[in-house]
């Protein structure tokens, strides 16, 4: 067994930058968890009919309804078991914003073919979606969104291409800095950019056995459907 970034790449992950595969190795197998913490240069939104979008996704933890510049972040990417058995790596980002700090909760699981990463969001999991890792030649990592589901109940749905987003995020490690760079975009083929944020950030990696899974980090809700 292996981690659910290198299963779901394959020969892929190889090419990655060495701090990139360090990073992404995390899980139950290594035993170690890893915090990042940085500053985002510039964290945005879009505009008009996407703030109440915004605005309720930020109820729950999923994407940010505030903009800012030179905001202090942290990532946690914790392992656990979830409530059904499934290797769970938290991506737990908090955006410390002027007045309010502000989450973007997300819990990845290996697709039960493993051929893609399941990404539940929020503090509910209402929303996932799929996710596809690539490495590109100077040995960085792409992730781009797939279908994205809405779960609630008995009602199991795909999201409509007019309500729904494309995500992208290209995470990279620059020599020079010694820091992991991360460029985020989110953006809907119908109302235009939705949310973001770039900046950069340092790693420490810790034993999960003496860290645990703090709480609040794991989810009020899970979901089973994959």
């Amino acid at each position: 067994m292996t981690s659910i970034f290198r299963t779901v790449m394959g020969a892929d992950f190889e090419r990655l930058h060495p701090q990139l595969r360090r990073r992404f190795s995390v899980g139950l197998v290594s035993g170690q968890a890893c915090t990042g913490r940085g500053v985002m240069d510039r964290v945005w939104h879009g505009r008009g009919l996407v703030k109440p979008f915004l605005a309720l996704g930020g109820t729950r933890n999923i994407l940010v309804p505030r903009q800012g510049r030179n905001v202090p972040f942290v990532i946690e990417n914790v392992p656990y078991a979830d409530t059904f058995g499934r290797e769970t790596v938290t991506f737990v980002r908090t955006f410390d914003l002027p007045g309010r700090a502000r989450r973007f909760d997300a819990q990845m699981v290996l697709s039960p073919k493993g051929d893609r990463v399941l990404d539940y969001l929020g503090t509910h999991q209402h929303l996932a979606s799929d996710l596809y890792f690539r490495a590109e030649p100077d040995g960085s990592l792409l992730i781009r969104s797939g279908e994205h589901r809405f779960r609630e109940g008995p009602v199991d749905v795909r999201v409509p291409e007019l309500i729904g987003a494309e995500a992208e995020v290209r995470e990279s490690f620059d020599e020079s800095t010694g820091c992991f760079r991360i460029r985020v975009r989110v953006v809907s083929r119908y109302f235009g950019p939705l949310f973001g944020y770039e900046g950069s950030f340092t790693v420490s990696y810790e034993d999960v056995g003496v860290r645990g899974v703090r709480p609040g980090l794991r989810p009020v809700r899970e979901e089973a459907r994959a």
